[in-house]
């Protein structure tokens, strides 16, 4: 089994802490790992990218070609946008709909949303609102990162947990209490889908 992700957003959201999370759990798992960082900017605001390939067999490429990427998970729906030449036909688009409008000709987000529409495996949640509500407006990309989880079906949840616990330990239990109760709620999210 393989799978293709690419992780998008914007600088300070926490597209790599995602990706630190997710290749951890993968190495628990034993799977191959390889990710590909493309950084447009590397300041907060700037466009974010990661290429996530995790397979039970070895992997040779780190680069998503076009067309392939079973998820496209972004921390802002315009990012989801750009990425949609990656995703395979049966792909799926997990995307938060709260935008960082951080170019002067930000679309209207009427738009984006007509456009996200037009796929059908597309869970856009409004990762941000949700993060606030558990008292954790800092923890919206692991209500990302759980959405995503209800999808991807090559990691165990609990794996994930694990991953959480290991790159957020370090700052001590309550940031990961916080970030496993904004996953947990972002995979029941997924799971209604």
């Amino acid at each position: 089994m393989k799978r293709d992700i690419i992780l998008s957003g914007v600088g300070g959201q926490g597209i790599l802490s995602i990706a630190t999370v997710i290749g951890s759990a993968a190495l628990e798992q034993n799977l191959f790992l390889k990710q590909a960082e493309v950084h447009g900017m590397s300041q907060r605001g700037g466009d974010v990218q990661s290429n996530l390939r995790l397979s039970t067999d070895p992997i040779y490429s780190d680069l998503i070609p076009k067309g392939a990427a079973n998820l496209i998970v972004s921390l802002e729906p315009m990012e989801a946008l750009r990425y949609i030449p990656y995703l395979a036909p049966d792909g799926w688009i997990i995307t938060n709909t709260t935008p960082l409008v951080n170019i002067p000709n930000y679309p209207e987000m009427e738009k984006i949303t007509a456009q996200l529409e037009q796929f059908p495996q597309v869970v856009a949640l409004d990762a941000d609102g949700i993060a606030k509500d558990l008292g954790s407006p800092r923890s919206a990309n692991m209500v990302l990162l759980g959405a995503m989880a209800g999808v991807l079906h090559i990691l165990e949840p609990e794996k994930l947990r694990e991953g959480i616990r290991r790159v957020f330990g370090r700052k001590g239990e309550a940031i990961v209490e916080a970030n496993l109760k904004a996953f947990d709620a972002g995979l029941q999210f997924s799971q209604k889908k």
